[in-house]
């Protein structure tokens, strides 16, 4: 449960006004938890005098506000959108690992529903040759099956196979990225909010990402291969291709004209 250092609590009510789950309350002038909670963190982030803190969790990690780093450019946070592409060309210098472990946390760090933090993230680097060795193995298993099914996938996974067979330094699964990363979650959802914030932090890093569909539809065939990444108990929402860009763009693309409707 939480916990409150009666000692520092002031009484403010501050956190008890902001619990989403009205598992607080005031008690002698001084704040207390009357029963377990999702453990969101919001009466940690508002205490105006730090006495609340989450025993299970590592209260080190927790960053006191800074408006001269919080604040983003409304509009530097629009062009950062607005230029992102899908990268399917990177450079052979790997991506460092403090690169890495920012763009973990990004997902790490991101909204959950209840606050689950269900989020399993399997990022494959050092193995990734083991890992596209295993998936041809698996792949004529796969085609086999998705061709029973009448896939839309069967026909570019086949023809994706040719192209290995014929050239095996030919790659349309994996191009010539770095990183591969997995990202499995019981509701799909929360595994695509840390995707895009993952993203965000991967380019901030001078990094680049492709989301490929392909990848995920391919290792929902195969328990193999599912239990290679360790996620058979997650449901996979999300695979991604990582690595510094090969391409520069000059500036942004142009989209459609906005679908709102405003009432």
């Amino acid at each position: 449960m939480i916990r409150i250092d009666k000692e520092l609590c002031i009484g403010c009510g501050a956190c008890i006004k902001d619990c989403p789950g009205n598992a607080l309350k005031l008690e002698e002038q001084k704040a207390v938890s009357v029963r377990e909670c999702i453990q969101c963190g919001h009466c940690v982030a508002i205490c105006p005098v730090k006495a609340v803190s989450i025993p299970e969790y590592d209260m080190d990690e927790v960053e006191e506000y800074d408006e001269n780093t919080f604040s983003i450019s409304p509009k530097h946070f629009l062009h950062a959108i607005k230029f992102r592409r899908s990268i399917r060309n990177f450079r052979s210098e790997p991506l460092s690992r403090e690169a890495l472990t920012d763009i973990l946390n990004a997902g790490r760090y991101t909204a959950t529903a209840k606050n689950m933090q269900d989020c399993r993230f399997i990022l494959v680097q050092e193995h990734l040759e083991e890992l596209k060795e295993l998936i041809w193995q698996e792949l004529p298993q796969i085609l086999s099956r998705l061709e029973e099914k009448n896939s839309p996938y069967f026909r570019p996974f086949r023809y994706f196979y040719k192209l290995y067979q014929h050239d095996p330094s030919v790659n349309q699964f994996f191009f010539n990225c770095t990183a591969f990363l997995v990202i499995g979650s019981l509701n799909p959802l929360d595994g695509g909010l840390a995707a895009a914030n993952m993203e965000n932090m991967a380019v901030a890093k001078g990094a680049g990402v492709l989301y490929s569909g392909y990848l995920q539809n391919l290792l929902k065939e195969s328990p193999r291969l599912q239990k290679w990444l360790g996620i058979e108990d997650k449901e996979i929402s999300c695979c991604m291709l990582l690595g510094y860009p090969a391409v520069s763009y000059k500036r942004t693309a142009p989209r459609k004209k906005a679908d709102i409707i405003w009432k």
